[in-house]
Order: C-alpha cells, then structure tokens, then sequence
C-alpha cells in the first residue's frame, strides 16, 4: 500500500506533468508554425528577385541573379544555399542556377496549377534531403513568360535539426519539472508528516496498562493541536471507562462473592452433623435469601450491562404514572410497616411516555432505598408534579440526608456514602440507585439527588410529560425529551 508522502508527491507530480504536457505541445506546434511561415516568406522573397532577374531582359534572354559569396563565408554558411529553376508547363528545364548539379525534383501537379497562375508550395525530397519548394508562374511579370514557371527550393534540414533540438529541450523542461515537482512534494509531505508520525509512535506505546499516558508530540499548526487535544482527551475518556469499568469488575466480584461465601458457608456448616428439622428449615431459610440476594445483583448487573450496550430499549406508551406509583407502594408497604415508617403517596394524573415494568422498577428502588435509610418511626413521601412540559416524581425520606460533596455520585455504581447508608438492614449492592438513572435515561428523563431543608434525602425523576395529541403520535426520544425537559418552565400547569 502507498504511503501518504508517495501519494502526494505522485498526484502533485502528475498533475504538474499533466499541466506541462499541454503547454510543451502548444509551444513546439507555434515555434514549428513560425518557422514554416519564416521559411515561406523567405521564399517567397527569393521567387520574387529571381523572377524580377529572369524576366528583365527586353529580348527575353532568361538569367538568374547569382549570388557571390567568397570561401570563407561560403564555409560558415554552407545551409544558406539557394536553389531555383524555371519550368515549362510541359516539364522542360529551361534554366537552373549554378549551384544545381542536376534539377529539382518536380511535382507536376503543383507545376500545372503555377502554368495557370497560382502560387503553390510544396514539400519535397531531394537526393534523400528533405526540402520546401515554392513554384512561382512568370506570366505574372508579362505575357511572353506565358506557360513558364519558376521553382524556388530552400533545404529543411537546419529547420528539422533545430525542431528536434526543440523538442529534446521541451521533454526535458517537463521531465525536470514533473520531477522537481514529485521531489518537492515528497519533501514536504513528509514534512508535514512528521508531527503524524511522531503521534503514531507516541499512540502506539500507550497499551492497556499505560492509559494514563498523555501524546506530547509537537504540533505547530492548528489542525495538528487539534488532533492531539482530541486524542488526549479520548485517552482520557478511555483511561476513565477503563477504570470504572475495573472497579466495576471488582466490586462486582465482591458483591458477588459476599453472599456466595456465605451460602457456602451456611450449608458446610450444616452438613457438619446431624440437625434437627427446625435448624434445618433456619439453614434452608438462610441458604434462600442469600440466592435471592444473588439473583438480585445478577439481574442488577445485568441491567446495567444492557444500559452499556445500548440495548435497554423500554417499549415506550403513554400511561398515567400515578397507578404504577400505587402498585409500588403496595409491594413495599409492609417493609414501612415493619419499621414504623408512613409510607405517603400523593399522586394526581400525570401522562408521560413509559414503559410500565421499568418504570414500577425505578420507582421500587427509589422507595426501597428510601424506607432502609429512614429511622424507625420515620415518613416516606412520594409525590407528583405535573408541569406545562414535564413531570416531576419525588421520594423524600427522613433519613441522614446525602453528604453535599458527595451528591453527584450518588448514582454511580457500588457507590457507597458511609455503610449505614449503604448496607441497611436488609443488604444492598449499591445497584439500586445506578439502575434508577439508567432507566431514566433510557426514558429521556433526568434523574436528580439532593437534601430537604428539613433534613433527609429527596430524589427527583424528571420526565417529558405525554399529551393528548401525543398519545396518538410516535413518543419522542430519550434526546428529544430530555431536551423538552432542559427546556421546561418551573410553572405547574393549571390542570
């Protein structure tokens, strides 16, 4: 595979040769052009002086104008030879200069057209050398030159040497241009480069174990500081997931582990002699709750692996919240009761767009969580506003309250504020608060954690409120909604 610097230097140097080539072609064919016309003219001008000599003679007598040159310029001038003879229409040599040893080579048919007044020029060869030939008719100078023809001949072999001069020096213009265009361009492609190169390298040595390394290559341009800034911030954001997701693991392996040693340990115990029933039945009992807890936490965890995924899709209508919230309250009544606790509800009509199970589910770990933490004798309250755009579910509880510094990570995972509040009575994973805002925002709500005035925590659910034309239209998205949220006035609506 190419690399980036051979594309670039191969691209920039066709393209440089492709522009070139046209430019070349153009250039010969007008210096070829102009030479031709040169040549044409030149004879043009011969023809004209020797038909003047050939026909000034008042008898008629036919000469040539002969032009003397001395040795030494004939030496230095051997192309600038003429050559010129005058036909009959019928093909008869009727004079030649001196300089010809034999005649012209003749084309009868550009001959026949001078018989009858036309100037005609004409490519030829002679004696293996290319020549350019002008056939001038002499009737033009006076009636008794009538059927004579004056051919004029120039040798085309300094115009033939020096277009091929020209081309050889035209190839070469391009070749050397193409090819200091590919040679620049490699340079600076690899120029460029090399910052590219210098943040590869520094990548690759950043592994699994090295997260927390940071690219420090040099970038000057904009773009190359750009590209660094993002990928040390999507190491970061990597380091980051890594690390959660190694404390995830762990404590995962402890909650897991916690009830597994002490099922193990409940049924040696038991197998170690012989029991009565009722001791038997305490094992069983015991064995029971410790599979249940494990169960919960497999299916906690499971929960939150689909959120990860992306695949925790709730099948979304709309319903009103208050029935949901009533079924809750009816399952965790008896937990209040064995502690004292009023468990409350208030729960006007609220439409939002939900799904029934995973809805009951957040709203039975919110209370669950609320009814541990609350003292003997305590109130549970769960409330619902309904807002223009929104509605709000609160569960508030009398308990110790949440530590402030430490309220934005009350719902992540296994996380604990102290272990009363953790552990409570009946053991909990620290699950139940991090399923709550995965639901949440598998729903486009937003989930929200603070302290009462009064003391104790309150937790706020923060849903997209489902009308009446939305009933019967496709429910928004977690996006949408959450921006219908974002974007919700804190006026309760008049219904």
């Amino acid at each position: 595979m190419l690399t980036f610097r051979s594309q670039v230097a191969g691209r920039v140097a066709a393209t440089v040769g492709a522009v070139l080539l046209p430019f070349g072609i153009l250039g010969y064919l007008g210096m070829r052009s102009a030479v031709d016309s040169n040549i044409d003219a030149t004879l043009m001008n011969i023809a004209s002086v020797q038909a003047a000599s050939v026909t000034e003679a008042p008898s008629g007598t036919m000469a040539f104008h002969e032009w003397t040159l001395t040795p030494a310029e004939a030496a230095s001038a051997p192309d600038i030879n003429r050559y010129a003879e005058v036909w009959s229409s019928d093909g008869r040599s009727l004079l030649r200069t001196r300089r010809l040893a034999q005649d012209l080579p003749l084309d009868r048919g550009a001959l026949a057209r001078a018989a009858r007044g036309q100037l005609v020029l004409a490519q030829q060869r002679m004696g293996g050398i290319p020549i350019r030939s002008l056939y001038y008719p002499l009737v033009r100078l006076g009636p008794a030159h009538a059927g004579h023809v004056l051919q004029v001949a120039v040798p085309l072999a300094m115009r033939d040497a020096m277009l091929r001069r020209l081309r050889l020096v035209l190839l070469g213009l391009i070749l050397l241009g193409t090819g200091s265009a590919f040679v620049g361009s490699w340079w600076l492609a690899r120029h460029v480069m090399r910052s590219v190169d210098e943040i590869i390298d520094q990548s690759e040595a950043i592994g699994a174990g090295t997260l927390g390394g940071r690219i420090h290559a040099q970038a000057y341009t904009l773009e190359y500081q750009r590209l660094v800034q993002v990928l040390n911030t999507m190491l970061e954001r990597l380091d980051n997931a890594f690390q959660a997701q190694r404390r995830f693991t762990a404590d995962a392996s402890h909650e897991l582990r916690s009830p597994m040693t002490a099922l193990q340990g409940e049924l040696e115990l038991a197998l170690r002699r012989e029991r009565s029933p009722e001791e038997y039945r305490r094992v069983i009992a015991s064995a029971l709750e410790e599979a249940r807890r494990l169960a919960r936490t497999a299916d906690d965890l499971l929960t939150l692996a689909r959120a990860d995924a992306g695949v925790l899709r709730p099948r979304l209508r709309a319903g009103d919240l208050g029935p949901v919230l009533e079924r809750t309250c009816g399952r965790l009544r008896s937990q209040a009761e064995a502690k004292h606790i009023r468990l409350g509800l208030q729960a006007p009509r609220a439409d939002v767009y939900m799904d029934p199970e995973l809805v009951e589910r957040l709203a039975y770990n919110l209370i669950d969580n609320a009814i541990k933490y609350t003292p003997d004798g305590g109130a549970v309250l769960v409330g619902v506003a309904t807002y223009e755009e929104r509605v709000v579910l609160r569960v508030e509880d009398d308990g110790p309250g949440l530590p402030e510094l430490q309220i934005d990570r009350v719902f992540d995972r296994f996380f604990r504020v102290d272990e009363a509040r953790t552990r409570g009575a009946t053991g909990g994973t620290g699950l139940g608060l991090s399923i709550v805002h995965a639901i949440a925002e598998a729903h486009g709500a937003r989930a929200t954690a603070g302290n009462r005035p009064s003391g104790g925590a309150v937790f706020r659910i923060v849903f997209p409120r489902a009308t009446l034309q939305d009933a019967v239209t496709a429910p928004p998205s977690g996006a949408a909604g959450s921006a219908r949220i974002d974007a919700a006035e804190e006026t309760p609506s008049a219904g």
